[in-house]
């Protein structure tokens, strides 16, 4: 168990490229100008060498892209920025992009899941990506983690619920239904959806987040919580069953609560995570406390994934002015939680 953990942390990250003409490549090139200040983990960037040296110059700053392997990436990243050659060149500009923007997106992931699934990468990092972009060129997915989801399946032949957590220190929340229209959602929501959710992230946030008895507070999906039916019917049919079955497991839960009432320091103080129905009721608290830091972590998957809890902003890329601290979080964030999946029990 213990070399098991020694080789999580020796092995570096794997970071994605993203949307090329968004901000990803600048976020990436600061966070490794920041390494030592911010005591970022060693990772290594899946991209175009060349692409990244150019809008390295374009931005004005003064380091080495290096074209790397895996294996030598912690050593190169002591003096240069390692990146792992994608097959393909990348020519979008910022804020432009091109035929090779969702080629090259999709090929770093690809690239970064068989790395950490072979054992050359400790975690995934991805940067954002345009939805947009990649459902023009063919792309089939709703969105980056539903796709992680499928290609770990093919990587391991097994079944795969990924939940998406968004976290920074003074929360984690989960959206139980994410991408869906909020005219959806009570058609979305279901008993065995809270259930199944609540039961993934139980099993992460014990496994590595080293939360021994994780506590879970699940919102109401109407306001007030429904007022007793007065106001929505789902708390009682839906809501209410899925937290009797949690706690008949001996999940510790409690809830529905209204949401306007959960976030508040004192209300935080009494929970691990927050369930939330639907999307805006997990993300605007994250992002109100933690704008600039806050990390979208995928649990579920076997292995750990992080991203910037943010979009490929093409409006500012290329101009220096994206700010890395929410890639920067997701990085330290991905080196610990691998090196605590390491020193883990097998789960799954």
């Amino acid at each position: 168990m213990l070399q098991s953990a020694l080789r999580a942390r020796a092995l570096p990250l794997a970071l994605t490229l993203g949307e090329p003409a968004g901000i990803g490549p600048d976020i990436a090139l600061r966070a490794f100008v920041l390494r030592n200040e911010k005591a970022v983990a060693p990772f290594y960037l899946v991209g175009d060498p060349q692409f990244m040296a150019e809008r390295a110059r374009l931005l004005g700053l003064d380091l080495a892209v290096a074209v790397a392997e895996p294996d030598d990436a912690a050593a190169i990243f002591v003096h240069s920025l390692p990146v792992v050659p994608l097959d393909m060149r990348v020519t979008a500009m910022p804020g432009r992009p091109d035929g090779s923007s969702a080629l090259a997106a999709i090929a770093a992931i690809q690239r970064a899941v068989s790395d950490v699934s072979e054992g050359r990468a400790s975690a995934v990092v991805t940067n954002p990506v345009s939805k947009d972009i990649l459902y023009r060129s063919g792309f089939a997915d709703p969105g980056h983690t539903e796709y992680l989801a499928r290609i770990a399946r093919e990587h391991t032949g097994k079944p795969v619920t990924p939940v998406m957590m968004l976290w920074c220190d003074e929360l984690k929340a989960i959206p139980v239904t994410i991408h869906v229209p909020l005219a959806d959602v009570p058609a979305e929501l279901t008993t065995p959806l809270i259930v199944e959710t609540a039961r993934v992230a139980v099993r992460d946030l014990i496994a590595r987040f080293r939360i021994a008895r994780p506590r879970l507070a699940v919102t109401g999906l109407n306001p007030h919580a429904g007022e007793n039916g007065a106001l929505g019917k789902e708390e009682e049919t839906i809501i209410v069953p899925a937290i009797e079955t949690l706690r008949a497991e001996g999940v510790d839960v409690f809830g529905p609560v209204a949401a306007d009432t959960l976030f508040h320091a004192r209300a935080r103080a009494t929970y691990d995570v927050a369930l939330c129905m639907y999307h805006d009721q997990a993300l605007i608290p994250v992002k109100t406390l933690a704008f600039d830091r806050a990390v979208n972590v995928t649990l579920g998957l076997p292995f750990v994934r992080t991203s910037p809890d943010h979009g490929t902003a093409f409006d500012i890329a290329g101009t220096g002015r994206a700010d890395p601290g929410s890639l920067i979080a997701a990085l330290q964030l991905a080196a610990r939680l691998a090196a605590h999946a390491a020193d883990a029990p097998a789960s799954r």
